[in-house]
């Protein structure tokens, strides 16, 4: 039985969760559900840090994100993450740190709408 749902992702692209799960029903829903649960506390985190402007803070949840995403191949805004997280090292790009997490907010929501449909995919798989 293939463990590939054929509904179209636009936001993720669940190939490297395959592997590092080698396509384990069980293994995917348990990381995939972690992600759900996690993406919700780092908007909040970092939607706290851009209002208090600890942009020290926001570099370490932007990294925190950063890996979180990247797991679920959204490797464009994992790059995204990333540099978020060296300008708030370095204090440079401030102007851009709004739209930063924004976007993330963003493209996380909609990630999260379409996992949804891969855990129901999974679920039937167990």
């Amino acid at each position: 039985m293939s463990t590939k749902n054929n509904h179209v992702m636009a936001f993720t692209n669940l190939e490297y969760l395959r592997n590092i799960t080698e396509s384990d029903p069980k293994s995917m829903r348990e990381i995939i559900l972690l992600f759900m649960e996690q993406i919700p506390e780092l908007i909040k985190n970092m939607k706290m840090d851009l209002n208090d402007k600890n942009y020290i803070q926001l570099g370490k949840d932007a990294h925190k994100a950063k890996s979180s995403v990247m797991v679920m191949g959204m490797d464009e805004l994992g790059q995204e993450l990333k540099g978020l997280q060296l300008d708030t090292v370095y204090g440079t790009g401030k102007e851009d740190y709004v739209n930063h997490v924004k976007r993330f907010e963003e493209q996380c929501n909609r990630a999260i709408e379409e996992l949804e449909r891969e855990l129901e995919f999974l679920k039937e798989l167990n």
